[in-house]
């Protein structure tokens, strides 16, 4: 099913496999130490394979023997940079791109030769329960040329009027022109800015489905070079767009590339790791580059100066992914899957080759046959079966909510950094920055906390910090609980990402992985009107978020524990996860228990 797409390969280690690779990626030592024992066996010389011939043999059995984690896996480590950091700039320009200053009135052409301050004093009627304490959609209505040669002083019995000549904005606050102050997006427009992003997000429901198609069809590099262009069009055309319907679509465009243009780069890298070393993998590079692109943006915008350079400049290095088959191998499992057998041993040989590593061709010609039986053997899975069985029903529709949570919690918070009464810049940059620590410690006491409490825990403090943040007041104060809400909510964000993946079994695990990315992308058609209710209620948006967070936060609960815990291979191995739980079940509270279980499958594993 091509639906099943770049999101259904997104399986943080590729987890539809046999039951050896899946106790490799519950990150149990001992099952790895055992699946090196099947592959490198202490009485065989033959690159230490057993002489078994009916064991099968998949590419990541072989990784171990091409190096786990040589200079080629660092190479592609560094080659996640660009994508990484594409995927924050896409996701994120459209903020410094439409942005429009709090402080705006009307703009009086009579007064042009006064100062900002003395026209506002003089013509704008003052606002006391507004935000800036001035009125920033009407003015008095006078014979200007009178007043100044009179000298009358301002009545608030004088006749107001909507703006008529436009608008002008305090450039202290964004110091150069934005697509919101050159289309006017204030008063009756200012609902154009949220409904801009809800249509980015749009685009990228639908190129999901269209890079996905792609990146089956063609290959996972194909797909990252498409959706790289896709979004660089996208930013070019918005440069030439010249009222909101153009520039909704140009940012329509623009979505179909977002997360894809990431995606297919994480898939592709992670297939050519060892599978003990992915998890590494996948949380350090996108802590580094993704934060390295977020933490950047606000002073690239800074440096461009204006909202149609900083489009082209963003357009321009999402180009240079054109020269990214020149130096990224094409995804091995994709290959094995279009029956490709040879030229994934080729990319086999030359990570020994860099890595300065030899396999012989006696292991070369038992994964050569074992690729060609996995293939003679695939077969296709209804998706839909998930909807058929009632526990696993409510698990993923569970799990959906609870990353449509997530979704929203996240967005809307991105996008309330404007609220915060500090320089935009800098507290976007502050905020930004909680990915690292986030996604370090995610890396570290996932397992150890285990899923379902760490997740409910860290959204029980979003919802906390979220509340506070509506109330307390703006400036430092308002920037400190931003940073420790979205701080939280990052940590549950990428534990539901991994968490998505463990519950269902291997048969429609990419179909539920998918569908459950997908709810999140139309979940985030909400979070721009959400914070757009600011202008109507100043402090709903962020209470709104809190009381999300805690549906978040309860949701998890009801849903399984999966830390440290086989993978389910079919429905019935599902279902097994799903009961045999305990409210109270806790990976470090249970410790001892799990290291019983660890212990007797490490001595089977290990018994000569």
């Amino acid at each position: 099913m091509v639906v099943v797409n770049k999101l259904s390969d997104m399986v943080l280690n590729d987890i539809s496999r046999n039951n050896t690779a899946k106790t490799i990626e519950n990150n149990d030592e001992s099952a790895i130490r055992s699946n090196i024992e099947s592959v490198s066996g202490n009485s065989n010389r033959n690159d230490g394979l057993n002489a078994n011939e009916e064991e099968e043999m998949d590419f990541d059995d072989l990784l171990p023997l091409a190096g786990e984690f040589g200079r080629y896996q660092l190479f592609l480590f560094a080659l996640t940079l660009p994508f990484y950091s594409y995927a924050a700039l896409v996701y994120f320009v459209q903020l410094f791109m439409t942005e429009v200053p709090s402080g705006h009135w009307c703009w009086i052409p009579e007064l042009a030769n006064l100062t900002e301050i003395e026209r506002r004093t003089l013509a704008i009627p003052p606002e006391d329960n507004g935000i800036t304490g001035y009125s920033r959609c009407s003015s008095y209505v006078a014979n200007w040329t009178q007043v100044l040669s009179t000298g009358i002083k301002p009545d608030k019995n004088w006749e107001i009027s909507p703006c008529r000549h436009g608008w002008e904005f305090n450039r202290t606050e964004i110091p150069y022109p934005t697509a919101g102050t050159d289309f006017e997006w204030v008063c009756e427009k200012d609902s154009y800015q949220a409904t801009a992003q809800a249509i980015f997000f749009a685009g990228s429901v639908l190129g999901g489905f269209i890079i996905g198609w792609i990146a089956d069809r063609f290959g996972r590099l194909p797909g990252a070079v498409i959706s790289c262009l896709i979004g660089a069009i996208g930013g070019v055309i918005s440069i030439f767009t010249r009222n909101f319907g153009e520039f909704a679509a140009s940012r329509f465009f623009m979505g179909m590339s977002y997360d894809n243009c990431m995606m297919m780069m994480y898939i592709i890298v992670l297939e050519y790791v060892a599978p003990k070393y992915r998890t590494m993998m996948a949380n350090l590079s996108f802590a580094l580059f993704f934060t390295l692109g977020a933490c950047s943006l606000p002073w690239i915008a800074l440096i461009c100066a204006n909202w149609k350079i900083l489009s082209l400049t963003i357009s321009i290095y999402l180009a240079l992914a054109l020269f990214a088959p020149l130096v990224v191998p094409e995804s091995p499992k994709w290959l094995l899957s279009k029956g490709r057998v040879e030229d994934a041993i080729k990319k086999l040989l030359s990570i020994c080759r860099i890595n300065k590593k030899e396999i012989s061709p006696k292991t070369i010609e038992k994964f050569r046959a074992s690729a060609f039986k996995a293939i003679n053997k695939q077969e296709k899975v209804n998706g839909l079966e998930i909807l058929k069985r009632p526990l696993v029903r409510k698990v993923f529709l569970l799990v959906c909510l609870e990353y449509v949570c997530c979704c929203i919690i996240f967005d809307a918070l991105v996008r309330s950094v404007g609220q915060l009464g500090v320089n935009i810049f800098v507290s976007f940059t502050a905020i930004s920055f909680t990915e690292f620590p986030s996604l370090v410690i995610v890396a570290f006491i996932m397992d150890w906390m285990g899923r379902r409490w760490m997740s409910s825990v860290f959204l029980s403090i979003c919802c906390l910090f979220s509340f506070l943040t509506a109330f307390v007041s703006t400036g430092l104060p308002s920037v400190l609980c931003a940073v420790l809400a979205r701080f939280s909510v990052n940590i549950a964000y990428n534990a539901t990402i991994q968490w998505a993946a463990e519950m269902l079994p291997t048969g429609v695990r990419a179909f539920g992985v998918s569908a459950v990315h997908i709810c999140g992308y139309i979940a985030t058609l909400i979070s721009p009107y959400i914070v757009y209710l600011n202008n109507v209620v100043p402090w709903l948006p962020l209470v709104i978020v809190a009381c999300v967070a805690i549906v978040g936060g309860v949701t998890a609960l009801i849903l399984p524990e999966t830390a440290k815990r086989d993978l389910p291979q079919t429905f019935d191995d599902a279902e097994e996860l799903i009961k045999n739980q305990s409210f109270w079940e806790i990976p470090c509270i249970n410790k001892k228990k799990e290291r019983k279980h660890v212990e007797g499958y490490y001595n089977e594993n290990f018994e000569n």
